[in-house]
């Protein structure tokens, strides 16, 4: 029997013959399931993701707000030295800076 020469095509076609008729629609569905599986993953990475937002930009402005009162009790303090600085004697500042024993 020579085999080659032969002029059947079901010798052929035998791959796609021993696949089950609707393969290449479960093929794509498969593919299609994938992908929706990816696409739900994704989705809920994306929810993940600004749940994650909200809570650093909730930190971020109780940080900022912070900052401006950390900031705005700095300069209180700083005003308050001032002050201080100011009601001190003239000759109370020379005496203070000058080395001891040097009076």
């Amino acid at each position: 029997m020579n085999h080659t020469a032969s002029t059947n095509k079901a010798d052929s076609t035998l791959a796609v013959a021993s696949q089950p008729y609707n393969y290449l629609r479960m093929s794509n569905t498969t593919q299609i399931d994938r992908i929706t599986e990816r696409v739900e993953r994704l989705l809920l990475r994306y929810e993940e993701l600004q749940r994650t937002n909200a809570l650093l930009a909730a930190e971020v402005g109780a940080l900022t707000q912070e900052r401006d009162s950390l900031r705005s009790r700095l300069g209180a303090a700083r005003a308050r030295v001032d002050a201080l600085l100011e009601r001190l004697p003239e000759n109370a500042s020379h005496s203070q800076s000058a080395p001891l024993g040097a009076s």
